[in-house]
C-alpha cells in the first residue's frame, strides 16, 4: 500500500507540474523519494533482466537511445530514462511516468543514463547487470575536481557491475589494467581502427603537440569502428564487418553507435538478431540536442550541445561550416559547469572563414574573447537568449542556421523554437 500511495501522489504532482508548463522531469521524483527512500530500488529489483547503466563524460543521452531502440528491434520492452534527467529524482520520475497506478512496471530491462557522481550511490545499491562507460573528459570542474577523480567514480560503478562492464578502451583512463584490476564482471571493450585514432582524441592528446597513434592497452574488444565516411560507417564484431548508412550526425554519435552494438551484443548474445538490428541502426536519429533537426520558417535549424573541450572540437570537425548561419550560446549554470575557462582549449579555427553570426548566453562575452584571440569574426552579441535567438533567425533567412550551445542555452533554445516550429516533447 505505501508503494500505491507515493505512486499516486507522485502522478498527482507530475501532473500538476506539466498543467504549469514544466516537463515535471525531476520534482516528481524528488517528491516520491521524500516518501519512500526505496521506491527505485524497489521499483527496478524485479526487472526479469535487470539494469543497465551508460556513463561517462561524453555521449550518456545518444548512446542510451541507441540502445533502447536497438534493444526494442528484438523485442525487449525498456524502461529509460529518456529526457536525460540523470540523477536518482530523475529516474524517479520516469518510472511515475511509465507506471499505472499501482506501481506496476512493464518492461523486461532498465537502460538507464547516468551521470558520473550520482551513478557511484546508484549503482551501489542497484547493482546493475551491465555497464558501459564512454570516456572521462574534463567536463564540470568545479563540480567533479580532477579529471582521475571522475575515472574513479567510473571505476566504483564497474566494480558494483554483475555480469558485464563494457569500456572504451581507447580512452587511456579506462582501459588500462589499474582501472580494471578490482572488477568482478567480465570485461569487454569497443574503439576504432589504428587509421581513425587521431579524429577521436582523448583528454590527454588534446594536451600534447602531436597526435600519435596508441597501440592496444589489452585485447578484450571485438566491437570496433573501421572505416567512417560521412553517414557511412564499417564496424567490425565477433569476426565479421558490416556497412551501415546512418542517420546519425557527428562522428562522435558513431563511436556512441559502436558503443551500443557492444552493450547490445552481451545482453543479448547468440539471440540477437543481426539484421534487425543493423536495420534499426540506420533509421536512429540524434537525441535532442545531439544534431537534432529542427524546422524554422523552412529552413533546417540544428542544436549541438557542447560542454566540454572535446565536445566542441569534435562538434566543430563534424558539421562544415560552409553555407550554414552560425550561433554559439554559452551559459555557466549548474548545469553548465561554472568553470567557462575550457573554452580556451577548443580550436575554432574552422569558423574563420564565413564567421560567426550571434553570439549569445550568461557567458556571451567570455565567448566572444575567445573568438577574437583565433581570429573569427562575429557579427552580433546579446546576452538574452530570447532576444538573441530571435535576431538569429531573422538574419540571413536564405541559410540553414546551426546553433552550438551548453546545457541550459539547449533547453532555452529549444523552449523557444517550439513557439514557432514543431519541436518534439522531453517528457
Amino acid at each position: 500500500m505505501a508503494k500505491i500511495h507515493s505512486v499516486l501522489v507522485g502522478k498527482a504532482v507530475r501532473h500538476v507540474a506539466r498543467l504549469r508548463g514544466g516537463s515535471g522531469s525531476a520534482l516528481p521524483g524528488l517528491v516520491v523519494e521524500k516518501i519512500d527512500k526505496k521506491f527505485v530500488e524497489n521499483s527496478l529489483k524485479k526487472l526479469p533482466r535487470g539494469v543497465v547503466i551508460i556513463s561517462g563524460t561524453n555521449g550518456k543521452t545518444t548512446t542510451t537511445k541507441i540502445v533502447v531502440e536497438l534493444l526494442e528491434s528484438q523485442g525487449l520492452k525498456v524502461f529509460t530514462n529518456k529526457t536525460g534527467s540523470n540523477f536518482s529524482r530523475g529516474i524517479a520520475a520516469a518510472l511515475l511516468a511509465d507506471m499505472n497506478a499501482r506501481g506496476n512496471l512493464k518492461a523486461d530491462i532498465a537502460v538507464l543514463e547516468m551521470d558520473e557522481a550520482h551513478g557511484v550511490r546508484f549503482a551501489e545499491q542497484i547493482q546493475p547487470r551491465y555497464s558501459l562507460l564512454l570516456n572521462v573528459m574534463r567536463d564540470q570542474l568545479d563540480r567533479f575536481g580532477e579529471i582521475d577523480h571522475t575515472a574513479r567514480l567510473l571505476q566504483r560503478i564497474a566494480e558494483s557491475t554483475t555480469y558485464g562492464v563494457i569500456v572504451n578502451r581507447d580512452d587511456p583512463r579506462l582501459s588500462n589494467e589499474n582501472f580494471l584490476k578490482d572488477i568482478d564482471a567480465d570485461i569487454y571493450s569497443y574503439g576504432v581502427s589504428s587509421e581513425l585514432i587521431n579524429q577521436f582524441p582523448s583528454d590527454d592528446d588534446m594536451r600534447t603537440l602531436s597526435m600519435e597513434k596508441r597501440e592496444k592497452l589489452f585485447e578484450r574488444d571485438d566491437t570496433c569502428l573501421k572505416t567512417i565516411s560521412g553517414k557511412t560507417a564499417t564496424i567490425s564484431y565477433g569476426g565479421k564487418t558490416e556497412k551501415v548508412s546512418l542517420k546519425l550526425g557527428g562522428i562522435y554519435n558513431v563511436l556512441n553507435a559502436v558503443g551500443a552494438i557492444a552493450l547490445c551484443r552481451q545482453i543479448l548474445g547468440k539471440n540477437m538478431d543481426e539484421k534487425k538490428m543493423l536495420k534499426t541502426l540506420s533509421k536512429i536519429t540524434p537525441a535532442f540536442g545531439r544534431g537534432e533537426d529542427i524546422m524554422v520558417n523552412g529552413k533546417t535549424c540544428q542544436i549541438i550541445l557542447v560542454k566540454n573541450p572535446s565536445g566542441f572540437r569534435l562538434g566543430l570537425k563534424s558539421f562544415k561550416p560552409d553555407g550554414v548561419s552560425t550561433m554559439i550560446a554559452i551559459n555557466d549554470n549548474y548545469a553548465d559547469g561554472r568553470d567557462m575557462s575550457w573554452l580556451w582549449d577548443v580550436d575554432f579555427d574552422s569558423l574563420k572563414e564565413n564567421g560567426v553570426c550571434e553570439i549569445s548566453g550568461s557567458r556571451a562575452y567570455d565567448m566572444a574573447l575567445r573568438l577574437q584571440y583565433d581570429e573569427v569574426n562575429f557579427t552580433h552579441v546579446d546576452t538574452n537568449l530570447s532576444r538573441s535567438l530571435k535576431s538569429f533567425l531573422s538574419a540571413e533567412p536564405d541559410k540553414p542556421k546551426r546553433i552550438y550551445c551548453t546545457y541550459t542555452a539547449m533547453l532555452e533554445v529549444r523552449k523557444q523554437l517550439g513557439k514557432i516550429a514543431e519541436v518534439k516533447e522531453l517528457g
